[in-house]
């Protein structure tokens, strides 16, 4: 079966010569959700524009097996949902419920379809009771869910999201985190772009690390755990596993690194009885 995401060679400059992505190749299975990590400047969301063709360049990318040029767009934007950084940049019908609507009726689906999918995906979002609501008149957090609910009511195989809890007070935090999670259960292949480590081991199986080209593709609980290589990207660990990784460093017997509190006080008492 082809991977969810294929990347061959895509190399891309800015208009001002700008070197953004440097032979970069990777590939993501299907069900599969992937945290991209990298400083900034390292061509993230650069990257996450071409999986759908809004940028072109040198070099392959294919999804579900089909590639990524003109004669596919229509196909590929069927199936892969780009939710960018800034919500505004995906709201600009004058209701909530028109904007999330608006890409089921673009994909020609009935009215029916569109009635379904769209109560679906504002309600999976919270929003329901906004429908009416003008999206400018909500607050960023609700901005940011309605922006998901826009490409969710497409409801797409390969969902791609950029910095989706970026400047969020802490309960919309969790709630855009609760999503991505439930969402990852029912087998979408999803792959996020974040800066905050602490919340990939929850809501990623693997980690891409990119600095213009791939520095590293692994299970999210190895590569976590690679001070060096993430000190040299200017990452840190998630602070579990960096706190169990220093008393391991300093000779406590730890066995495999916790990532979740319940793990840290599994060990933690573990510690105690020695």
């Amino acid at each position: 079966m082809n991977p969810a995401i294929e990347v061959i060679g895509l190399s891309y400059r800015y208009p001002d010569g700008t070197l953004a992505l440097d032979g970069v190749e990777f590939s993501i299975e299907r069900s599969t959700s992937v945290a991209l990590l990298g400083p900034n400047g390292a061509g993230k969301s650069t990257l996450l524009l071409h999986l759908n063709g809004l940028l072109g360049a040198k070099g392959s990318v294919s999804i579900l097996g089909k590639k990524v040029e003109e004669a596919n767009l229509p196909w590929v934007r069927e199936r892969v949902g780009l939710v960018f950084q800034d919500p505004e940049d995906q709201l600009f019908m004058p209701s909530l419920w028109e904007d999330v609507a608006f890409g089921p009726r673009n994909l020609g689906l009935s009215n029916r379809e569109v009635e379904e999918n769209t109560s679906w995906a504002l309600k999976v979002v919270g929003l329901s009771e906004m429908a009416e609501k003008c999206p400018h008149n909500l607050s960023f957090g609700q901005k940011k869910r309605a922006a998901l609910a826009s490409v969710l009511s497409m409801k797409p195989e390969v969902l791609v999201l950029d910095e989706p809890t970026s400047n969020l007070d802490p309960r919309s935090k969790e709630e855009v985190i609760s999503l991505i999670c439930d969402l990852k259960k029912k087998g979408t292949t999803i792959l996020t772009a974040i800066h905050d480590v602490n919340i990939v081991p929850r809501i990623a199986d693997q980690v891409l690390l990119l600095d213009r080209r791939v520095v590293e593709l692994g299970p999210a609980r190895e590569v976590l755990v690679k001070r060096g290589l993430l000190k040299g990207l200017g990452l840190d660990l998630p602070t579990i596993p960096d706190l169990f990784c220093t008393l391991k460093d300093d000779g406590y017997e730890i066995g495999d690194i916790p990532f979740t509190t319940d793990e840290a006080l599994a060990a933690l008492a573990g510690l105690i009885e020695k």
